[in-house]
This record gives structure tokens, C-alpha cells and sequence, in this order.
């Protein structure tokens, strides 16, 4: 698949865990990539560099997108160093890890936070880039199962995810017929982001029930939700509107023990 060779691409959060694995998969494949951070400059460079190692072109560019000024600068980057924007990324999210019953440890400025990175970020990078982008254009945004279960990290995490399901849904429309729009839906993923928020005892335990509830009995890894989300960038690609859950099947669930017994 040569698709992605001279593709340019902007990758929001592409410091780490998805968003790296995404410019890794689109590296081998000739892709330009901007990759975007917000404070950790090394393992952004690290990224670009690895990129540079698969055959890509790769630079490190930072940037808060919840600030429309550092959003218009990415896609400003992009086509000063190549002179177009094919695709974007929306990989970037924070969040607090603070218990869903624990309504007095969330205040109105955390709300204010969060979805200014994981809702707001993305309508504006979306605006940035997408009077630059060719018919036949992609975005691809990292939404969470979170919106469709009610549960997560925060009560502002689940409800910001909710809002880039419905956001996805409005640009896919407002952008039809040039850009196609389209979010992935990851459940719970491998890596540093939830272990370090949660802590390891906790995490671990977490993860277990996680997987002893998963219909495939695994989580995720974060190559795994990236070939969703490069799958999603083809250009020949039908597919727009879509919130596509990538989990496992922790939301379907495993059959009930005594269904299967039935079926024995």
C-alpha cells in the first residue's frame, strides 16, 4: 500500500501512544508528518527521529490546541515546509483521574480544561486545516469509548469524548463532499498514560477486569488503534460520520456463561 507516500499529515498529541504509533505506520510508507506536542520536546524528537528511520520525513512542532493561535501555526508549519495538508490526526487528550462518585472533586474549570483540548482542539485544528486540504482529504479524530458507556477517568473526560463523537458527526456533514470525517473509539489501551495516572496497583487490576470482561479477552495496543485510524485515512476510503469502536469488544461483551453452555 503506497498511499501514503508524499501524503502530508498533522498529528495532534504525536509525542506518544497512539499518536506515535500513527506517524510510525504512515513513516513506512513515505509519509510528511507534523508531529505535535505540548511539553515533552525529547520524546517528540525521539518520535521524529524514528520516523526519519522508517523512511519518512518528520518534524516536532508545539504546540496547546486548545489555543486557536497554536492550531492555525501547525497547519500554518505544515504548508510553509511542504506546501500542502492531505490528512489530520486529533490524537491529543488530557484528563484528571478523579472517581465518577466523587462529583465534589470536579469544579467548572476543570471541564473548561479538558474540553478545550479534547473537544475545542479539535473543531479548531479541523478549521485550520481543512480550507488547505485537497478533495479527497481525511481526518481522523482518537475518541474513547468512554461517551458510550458513561464511564471513565473524570465525568469532564467521558462528556468532552461525547462531544468529538458529536463533533465528528457536524464536520463530517459540514465538510462533505471534499473531506471525509471520522473518529476511532479505543477502550482501555496499553501504556504509560493510564498506568501513570492511576498508579501501577491500581492500574493492574483495572486492566484485568478490563480483559476478563472483553469478549476477545485483551486491551488494546496502541498499534492496534492506529491501523484503524490509517485504515480510515485511504483515499479511496466510503466512509464518513463514523464513531468506530476499536475496544476489544469490552462493549459487546462476552457471551453469558450459561448461554454458552446452552449452546455446548
Amino acid at each position: 500500500m503506497n498511499t501514503t507516500e508524499q501524503r502530508v499529515v498533522v498529528i495532534t498529541g504525536g509525542s506518544g501512544g497512539v499518536g506515535a504509533a500513527c506517524a510510525f505506520q504512515l513513516a513506512k510508507e513515505g509519509a510528511k508528518l507534523i508531529i505535535n506536542y505540548s511539553t515533552n520536546e525529547k520524546q517528540a524528537l525521539e518520535v521524529v527521529r524514528q520516523c526519519k528511520a522508517l523512511g519518512g520525513e518528520a518534524v516536532a512542532v508545539k504546540g496547546n490546541v486548545a489555543l486557536d493561535v497554536d492550531c492555525v501555526h501547525l497547519a500554518r508549519h505544515a504548508l510553509d515546509r511542504w506546501g500542502r495538508i492531505d490528512n489530520l490526526i486529533n490524537t491529543a487528550a488530557i484528563t484528571q483521574f478523579v472517581p465518577l462518585t466523587q462529583l465534589d472533586g470536579v469544579q467548572a474549570e476543570d471541564f473548561l480544561k479538558v474540553f478545550g483540548v479534547n473537544a475545542v482542539g479539535p473543531f479548531q485544528m479541523a478549521r485550520a486545516v481543512e480550507k488547505h486540504m485537497p478533495d479527497g482529504g481525511a481526518i481522523v479524530s482518537v475518541s474513547s469509548i468512554a461517551a458510550q458507556i458513561g464511564s471513565g477517568s473524570s465525568i469532564p473526560y467521558v462528556l468532552s469524548k461525547a462531544a468529538l463523537n458529536s463533533l465528528t458527526l457536524t464536520l463530517a456533514r459540514a465538510l462533505a463532499p471534499r473531506i471525509r470525517v471520522n473518529a476511532v473509539l479505543p477502550g482501555m489501551i496499553e501504556g504509560k498514560w493510564m498506568s501513570n495516572g492511576l498508579g501501577d496497583d491500581v492500574y493492574q487490576r483495572v486492566r484485568q477486569q478490563y480483559m476478563d470482561n472483553s469478549a476477545l479477552g485483551r486491551i488494546s495496543k496502541p498499534e492496534q488503534i492506529a491501523s484503524a485510524v490509517c485504515w480510515l485515512l485511504e483515499k479511496n476510503s466510503s466512509i464518513t460520520g463514523q464513531n468506530i469502536v476499536v475496544d476489544a469488544g469490552f462493549v459487546l461483551g462476552k457471551l453469558p456463561s450459561a448461554v454458552g453452555a446452552a449452546k455446548k
